[in-house]
C-alpha cells in the first residue's frame, strides 16, 4: 500500500469525561502533522474536533474540514483551518470526507462518531473502498463496542476476516504501523447463503 497522505478523523465535539481523550486527541493531531499527513475531519472548534485539528495546525500540519452550512450558522466552524469545505447536508459532508481520504479513524466520540465510521465499515465490507478503518481505544473508550462486533461475527452476522481488518488500539505508533503494512481482504458479505430466497 502506498504511504497514506490523507486521513479521515471522527471524533466528539465533546472532550468527554478524562483529560487522556484530550490528550490523546492532540497527541494524533501533532502525529499527522509530523508524518505530512493532511487531517480530514467534520470542520468544528469544539471539543475532540478542535483539539486535534489545533494541534495538527500548531505543529504546521494541513487541516481541511467538512462542515454542513446549518453548523456554520451555529458558530462552531473552525476559523483558522488549511481548508474549509461547507456543504449543504450531513449526506453531503460523508461524502466529501470519504474523497478526501485515504485512512479513517475514530477517536473518542458518541452517535455521529460511530455512524460516519460505521458507514466506512460497511462501504469496505461491500467492497466499495479499500482503505483502512482504525479505532483509537484511549483508555478503552471502545472496548465494549469490540466485545459487541465480536459478538457479531459469533452469532454470523459478520465474517472475521471483516472483523480482523478493522484496528483497535491505544498506541498511536502502532497505529501507524499498521496502517504503513495494512493489505486490503475484501470477502463476501453473505454468510449464510442457505438463507437467501431462490
Amino acid at each position: 500500500m502506498s504511504p497514506i497522505t490523507s486521513l479521515c478523523v471522527y471524533c466528539g465535539s465533546s472532550s468527554g469525561s478524562r483529560p487522556e481523550y484530550a490528550e490523546q486527541a492532540r497527541a494524533f493531531g501533532a502525529e499527522l502533522a509530523r508524518r505530512g499527513i493532511t487531517l480530514v475531519y467534520g470542520g468544528g472548534n469544539v471539543g475532540l474536533m478542535g483539539i486535534v485539528a489545533d494541534a495538527a495546525l500548531a505543529n504546521g500540519g494541513k487541516v481541511v474540514g467538512v462542515i454542513p452550512r446549518h453548523l456554520v450558522e451555529k458558530e462552531v466552524a473552525h476559523t483558522g483551518l488549511s481548508e474549509m469545505l461547507v456543504v449543504e447536508t450531513m449526506h453531503e459532508r460523508k461524502t466529501r470526507m470519504y474523497e478526501l481520504s485515504q485512512a479513517f479513524v475514530a477517536l473518542p466520540g458518541g452517535f455521529g462518531t460511530l455512524d460516519e465510521m460505521f458507514e466506512m465499515l460497511t462501504w469496505a465490507q461491500l467492497g466499495l473502498h479499500q482503505w483502512p478503518c482504525a479505532f483509537l481505544d484511549t483508555q478503552g473508550y471502545y472496548r465494549h463496542l469490540l466485545q459487541a462486533m465480536r459478538h457479531m461475527v459469533d452469532e454470523k452476522f459478520v465474517r472475521s476476516a471483516q472483523l480482523d481488518g478493522i484496528w483497535f488500539g491505544e498506541s498511536i505508533d502502532a497505529l501507524f504501523d499498521w496502517m504503513a503494512h495494512y493489505q486490503p481482504t475484501f470477502v463476501p458479505k453473505w454468510i449464510d447463503e442457505s438463507a437467501v430466497a431462490p
